[in-house]
């Protein structure tokens, strides 16, 4: 996979016109939409569960990336499945059985992902790999949007590139994505870049456009010197 997807979060949107600011960054390019979910107890923040997602539901076709940063997840994943998550992601730290975790998202008919802290090594994974539909890698920690990137991913994607071989599993990298920091995640194998502030900086659907196409073209550039 060499094509660059852009998941705009929204978490950096403007809560009091959700449903308005995910159809315009639709149309402003995005491949997939980003939902940060939170807990207050796994992470120190709360946002939205599954009815804002199913309400969120009809403002865009595209791809619904869930990444549930919630302890447990698995008595709520039907729930997710149910209010139109395409992907649902859950955290390797959050609970005892990853392997019945992804079997559940899997057996919901979603694709499974597993997200990795930035202290949690990649080698966690190794036995779920058959598993997985995508693999992300926190570059903040968890809670809170606009973080500063920490730039140890770089290798992390990496390394997590090279243990997944020829396997079909997309590499996700979360936590300040930029024009400045998707260049080096896209040579070390990301396919998939969460941006909020970068995205949602500026506040109208020309800016948001400009700002995927900045971020885009700064990853894709990278790619292209690198072939």
């Amino acid at each position: 996979m060499n094509d660059i997807l852009i998941a705009p979060s929204i978490l950096s949107a403007d809560f009091a016109r959700l449903g308005e600011e995910v159809a315009a960054v639709d149309r402003a390019g995005a491949d997939w939409i980003h939902l940060d979910v939170m807990d207050g107890h796994f992470v120190p923040n709360i946002t939205f569960g599954p009815p804002i997602i199913k309400a969120l539901r009809g403002s865009s076709q595209k791809v619904f990336d869930c990444h549930l940063m919630i302890e447990p997840a698995d008595p709520f994943l039907e729930a997710f499945a149910a209010a139109g998550c395409d992907y649902i992601t859950v955290h390797q730290e959050a609970g005892p059985h990853l392997d019945r975790s992804l079997q559940a998202i899997r057996g919901l008919g979603k694709k499974a992902g597993v997200s990795l802290n930035p202290s949690t090594p990649e080698t966690t994974l190794e036995y779920v790999l058959d598993r997985l539909d995508l693999i992300l890698l926190m570059s903040v920690n968890p809670g809170f949007g606009g973080q500063a990137f920490i730039p140890a991913i770089i290798e992390k994607t990496r390394r997590v590139k090279e243990m997944i071989g020829d396997r079909d599993i997309r590499i996700e990298i979360d936590g300040g994505v930029s024009p400045e920091t998707a260049p080096a995640l896209a040579a070390a194998g990301a396919d998939v870049l969460v941006a909020g502030s970068a995205v949602f900086k500026g506040g109208s659907e020309e800016t948001y456009r400009q700002n995927i196409t900045a971020i885009r073209t700064a990853a894709e550039g990278a790619l292209k010197a690198a072939a």
